[in-house]
């Protein structure tokens, strides 16, 4: 494929978000018997994606902050898609766009193939054509790059590197107030030294989000949450089914291209379900006793 003789040659502001490929190792299921595999999707759009929701920083500690929601207000509603993404300001949705054919390198395929190529569909990326990609498909510290011969916008080039896939040490997280919460994992190898660890612990994400806690430290293969942080986040409401998110990543390869910045983000994700005092969580009435009733935060009460 080449590049579309209108293509836009400019450069856009770092600052601005317009694409993502992700690179995500997703583990085996053994409750469901599912196996790992390794999942590539990237979609580039003309823009950035609006959020509905602003968060500010309320308290901080360490390599944590506690963030709490702000839902911006518009007196005038927003048209023609629009959303309103702060004070009196609407922002349209993006529109995806065809950056050409992205040849992935130094992700394996099950077939033992080291580099392989996506074109888009509906100017979306990821891989077709019975191209099925093991767990992990690259070692720690292997060069990963991502070739992207040129659409609506001129060729590019992302590149990182391979990570090992997160393994949680903490089996069984019980939140409570003021205490703090101590995080263990294995940590990586030399190869993976430049990797970070990102963190988010949310309690109250079925009953709408009050707050949620946010952490980026070193792969370490630990962190502590401060139990400050970890107070004011249960006083400010929980729901069903509280869980953390751990995600190890690579550091992320980044190029320009006229609508702004598109990233090359390789990862690893868990998500485990944490212990909150007094929260019983539920899905319905069955799941239920002494007389209470699953609610709309999915709790019994």
């Amino acid at each position: 494929t080449t590049t579309d003789p209108a293509a836009d040659t400019s450069t856009g502001d770092a600052k601005v978000l317009a694409g993502t490929f992700l690179v995500s190792l997703v583990g085996p299921d053994a409750a469901n018997g599912t196996a790992g595999y390794t999942s590539v999707v990237g979609k580039v759009s003309d823009g950035p994606t609006p959020s509905q929701v602003a968060y500010t920083e309320s308290a901080s500690s360490g390599s944590c902050k506690l963030l709490k929601p702000r839902v911006p207000f518009c007196n005038s509603a927003c048209t023609g898609g629009a959303v309103c993404v702060d004070d009196d300001l609407c922002q349209s949705y993006p529109t995806a766009k065809s950056v050409g054919t992205v040849h992935a390198t130094g992700i394996r395929t099950s077939a033992g193939a080291t580099e392989f190529s996506m074109d888009p569909i509906a100017n979306n990326y990821q891989p077709t054509g019975g191209i099925t990609l093991p767990y992990p498909a690259f070692a720690e510290g292997d060069a990963i790059k991502l070739d992207a011969s040129g659409g609506a916008y001129r060729p590019f080039s992302l590149s990182s590197t391979g990570i090992s896939p997160l393994k949680l040490l903490s089996t069984s997280i019980k939140l409570a107030s003021a205490q703090a919460l101590n995080l263990s994992w294995t940590p990586p190898g030399s190869a993976g030294a430049g990797a970070k660890v990102a963190v988010k612990l949310d309690i109250s994400h079925h009953g709408g989000t009050k707050g949620m806690i946010e952490c980026t430290s070193d792969d370490t293969g630990s962190l502590t949450i401060a139990s400050s942080l970890v107070t004011e986040l249960v006083n400010l409401g929980t729901a069903g089914f509280p869980s953390i998110i751990v995600t190890r990543k690579a550091p992320v390869g980044s190029a320009l291209i006229a609508p702004g910045r598109v990233d090359l983000v390789v990862q690893s994700s868990l998500e485990q379900y944490v212990t909150v005092p007094g929260v019983t969580s539920c899905n319905s009435n069955a799941d239920c006793l002494g007389g209470t009733t699953c609610q709309s935060d999915l709790t019994c009460k």
